[in-house]
């Protein structure tokens, strides 16, 4: 076997392991999940951003596969007119509300 034909070998090997690591997983997103995910998480948190009412540096905003988990400690009045608000966005799936009133 020649230079050229381990070289091909190799580099088909590679392209396999590479679409491997990359193929998504119940626990784990595909690259193209990974940036659908990142671009509604920076929805979610400019449209909590532009509620004058609600006080968005209190909620933590995580996306995995279109599923938003919202969380952290905010006023009562303010957890489900946040939910409401990202149930609305573009490509949000679902919402996971981890919210804690705050006292």
């Amino acid at each position: 076997m020649n230079f050229a034909e381990r070289f091909i070998r190799f580099l088909c090997g590679f392209a396999l392991l590479a679409l491997v690591a990359c193929a998504p997983t119940p626990q784990r997103e595909g690259t193209g999940e990974f940036i659908d995910d990142t671009i509604i998480t920076g929805k979610v948190k400019a449209a909590l951003v532009a509620d004058p009412d609600l006080k968005a540096t209190q909620i933590n905003v995580e996306t995995f596969k279109g599923t938003v988990q919202l969380s952290g400690f905010v006023p009562a009045e303010h957890i489900g007119r946040a939910v409401s608000l990202v149930r609305r966005i573009d490509g949000v799936k679902d919402v996971k509300n981890d919210m804690v009133p705050k006292r």
